[in-house]
């Protein structure tokens, strides 16, 4: 039991429920970014204006992730027979550099801006107002990123935590890490306009523009790491390659896996390739069998494996007499 959660932490959520958690995510943040964007012009808030950049960011980012899920989706061919999966990590990269210059660039300019300038403070209640609203549908949006990520990693039989770390669909991902941003930078943007309010100061404001630019240089920097490695290749978790090994040494004819490689392509795509030892007495007929049931039964336990390629070769054992006999 302790192996087979480790061994599906890497499978992915479904292409529709990714499209439909970022759908929700895309129109939220659109109807939050008009309303902070006026907010911020009728109070003069900085971090209200950082707030509405925030959300533009977030908006890009997921139309961006929506090109992904529809690019990488198309099936194999000709000039790309290994698939399109890799182009989701290529557009899931954008959408972190957009929350990055979109979002964090403006909101830290913006409150160094007001720390210098100082800013005159006009009525804050709209913006309170804009605020709580925004909360309430910021929450909507990460309550279904939660939903989704808590039942994939129930259905995987893996922590909820643990599954958001590991899982290569990316788009989820950011989801989650954008909205739970948001609500940060929405409690952050309300402190910066009661201590504005309270003290007649800008100062307040100022520097609550500024962290929400930092949360968002954090947030980018996590999610361009996470496409980053996918892109150049993230392997299979040390358990479930392990899982991988013992899986294909369950196969008759094989006494030994020499080397394996293991490569996400995609949320739905890993490829396997290893070199594998067989019986000395095994026939080319039962090599070949052997060669076909390790990839079903490899595709059999774990679905997201799409691509299985076994190398015949002699193990170590075989290879020393024809070392010595030169």
């Amino acid at each position: 039991m302790s192996e087979q959660p480790a061994s599906t932490s890497e499978q992915p959520a479904s292409t529709g429920e990714s499209t439909s958690t970022v759908i929700v995510a895309a129109v939220a943040n659109l109807g939050i970014a008009v309303a902070k964007a006026v907010a911020g012009v009728i109070s003069g808030s900085s971090a209200m204006l950082s707030e509405a950049a925030h959300s533009v960011a977030d908006t890009v980012t997921e139309l961006l992730l929506l090109t992904s899920l529809k690019r990488s989706a198309k099936p194999a061919d000709e000039d790309h027979p290994l698939g399109y999966g890799p182009e989701r990590y290529i557009w899931a990269l954008l959408a972190a550099v957009a929350t990055f210059v979109g979002g964090a660039v403006f909101s830290v300019y913006d409150g160094i801006h007001t720390l210098i300038h100082g800013e005159n403070p006009g009525d804050p209640l709209v913006s309170y107002i804009v605020l709580g609203v925004a909360f309430l549908l910021e929450g909507y949006s990460l309550s279904t990123g939660v939903r989704q990520v808590r039942a994939e990693a129930a259905r995987l039989g893996a922590p909820a935590g643990r599954y958001l770390r590991q899982t290569p669909d990316t788009a989820v991902k950011a989801v989650v890490l954008e909205d739970t941003a948001a609500l940060a930078g929405l409690l952050l943007a309300a402190g910066g306009l009661l201590g504005a309010q309270l003290t007649g100061s800008g100062v307040w404001d100022g520097v609550a523009s500024v962290l929400i630019g930092v949360l968002l240089v954090f947030v980018a920097w996590v999610l361009g790491r996470s496409n980053a490695q996918l892109l150049i290749g993230r392997p299979l978790p040390e358990p479930v390659r392990e899982a991988v090994r013992d899986e294909i040494l369950t196969v008759p004819h094989i006494v030994d896996v020499l080397e394996l490689t293991t490569i996400i392509q995609g949320p739905a795509e890993i490829l396997i390739a290893a070199k594998v030892d067989f019986r000395d007495a095994s026939s080319a007929r039962q090599v070949e069998w052997a060669c076909e049931e390790a990839e079903e039964q490899l595709r059999e336990r774990f679905p997201a494996i799409r691509r299985v390629y076994l190398d015949p070769t002699p193990g170590l054992a075989q290879e020393r007499p024809a070392a010595s006999s030169k």
